[in-house]
């Protein structure tokens, strides 16, 4: 039985991507950056279907870069994959109202967000690589860098 949180499940999940130790409130903050990333695919992806005369988002309309699709992949082989998208389809909030996404893409999105985690917990290790615990300092240096580039 899943934690109505899903604090365990993200437990793992960060244990076994990165060798971090996360609580509740690092919970809360990995589930606020997948809101925010919700939002900046469904706007990138919109502005891209519209300029193809589309007004469905397609999965090639979404910003995903060659590095995201290798944690897309690193992601699907992890023995916790299973358990983070059960749980990630049931947290994951719908894109802003003026967006639609297609069928495809809308169940491409659990990999995309397991992929953006992978990619999350491994960006703790670069910005320091004895990080156990990470501090709010950790988040906010790694959500700078996804900010960067998304």
């Amino acid at each position: 039985m899943t934690h109505p949180t899903g604090i365990p499940v993200f437990e793992r999940f960060f244990r076994s991507v990165a060798g971090l130790k996360i609580d509740r409130n690092d919970v809360r903050r990995f589930r606020d950056f997948v809101d925010q990333m919700v939002d900046d695919l469904a706007i990138a992806g919109r502005n891209s279907a519209r300029w193809n005369d589309r007004d469905v988002i397609a999965p090639q309309d979404l910003p995903i870069t060659a590095g995201l699709q290798e944690r897309m992949r690193e992601f699907d082989k992890l023995d916790d994959a299973g358990d983070v998208r059960r749980l990630l389809r049931e947290v994951v909030r719908r894109p802003p109202a003026d967006v639609t996404f297609s069928e495809e893409t809308e169940g491409m999105l659990v990999e995309v967000f397991g992929g953006l985690g992978v990619a999350m917990a491994r960006s703790m290790k670069l910005i320091d690589p004895d990080v156990t615990n990470p501090a709010t300092e950790h988040w906010d240096r790694a959500f700078g860098l996804f900010r960067l580039v998304f």
